[in-house]
């Protein structure tokens, strides 16, 4: 199996298809077999990449929560480029992978040549208690799944108010959804819930990176997404070179409740950032964009 070094912890990655690298990020339900749909539509153009994050096997699994957190979702981006010899990519990320893809294109803009950031923001709050209850709540999370696994828990995992709507629309999507959490490590869900989850900056805590970084990104988010919403609005309002799509009636796992849609918005986007005409917008987050 191919393994990319990163520190404390050896990635597993797949890669398929020529062209400009696409590098995928998963969300922490999920792993590298949730972008399956976009891998077979994007490799025919594209060199497409994705991993499986520390704590997910067969990546490896640290015991150590030093090892676990938001510097090393970042970090772990750029061990599995330069791995691959890949001095540029874009990047696309779904929820805990979105978080990692924001944060890897204020960190490393030189490294992005676009950005997808869907369903970013969960526990994002403004009110330092609030965030507080955040952080104890996905403590007690960690202790659940140290004490009863994923085989007790994942289906209570996936049918939460905004993951019910992939079993709605797509029941063998979601069976397989299931089976693959099911297989995941207790301990790495343990440790990235408590030290990466219920640990990492809300993102309005980076509201001056955010006026200043320029890479082209588009923001995606599904309606019925209650907790990602005014994320993603606050950061389309801070970006400089953001759009935000919003497909109706959609949940949390965007690319997999509607993953024709997803991959045509993604496609547009890409193909309007190659041919130099996604433009920066005239005056900070929020303005008109420059029309040539």
């Amino acid at each position: 199996m191919p393994h990319a070094p990163s520190n404390g912890a050896n990635l597993y990655y797949e890669e398929t298809g020529t062209g400009h690298p696409i590098v995928f990020v998963h969300e922490y339900g999920a792993d590298h077999r949730e972008w399956e749909t976009q891998v077979r539509f994007f490799s025919r153009e594209y060199r497409c990449i994705t991993f499986a994050a520390r704590g997910y096997p067969p990546s490896d699994v640290p015991e150590d929560g030093a090892l676990y957190g938001q510097d090393h979702s970042v970090a772990d981006i750029k061990a599995v480029m330069d791995h691959l010899n890949i001095a540029e990519a874009h990047v696309v990320g779904l929820s805990m992978g979105a978080f990692a893809t924001l944060l890897f294109g204020i960190r490393h803009p030189d490294r992005a040549t676009a950005l997808v950031v869907a369903g970013v923001g969960s526990g994002s709050v403004t009110d330092p208690a609030a965030l507080a209850a955040f952080r104890a709540e996905n403590v007690g999370k960690a202790d659940r799944l140290r004490e009863l696994g994923w085989q007790d828990l994942a289906i209570e995992a996936g049918t939460t108010p905004t993951r019910i709507q992939l079993r709605h629309k797509d029941p063998r999507g979601w069976d397989e959804f299931i089976a693959h959490l099911r297989s995941h490590s207790a301990i790495g869900s343990a440790l990235t819930t408590q030290h990466y989850q219920g640990a990492r900056d809300p993102v309005y805590a980076w509201e001056a990176q955010l006026r200043t970084m320029a890479v082209p990104t588009l923001l995606a988010v599904g309606d019925e997404d209650t907790p990602c919403v005014e994320p993603s609005i606050f950061i389309k309002r801070m970006l400089p070179n953001a759009g935000l799509w919003m497909h109706p009636r959609t949940g949390h796992a965007i690319n997999l409740e509607e993953p024709a849609a997803f991959n045509s918005a993604v496609q547009s986007f890409f193909s309007t950032v190659e041919r130099g005409r996604w433009s920066l917008a005239a005056s900070g987050g929020g303005g008109e964009a420059d029309r040539p």
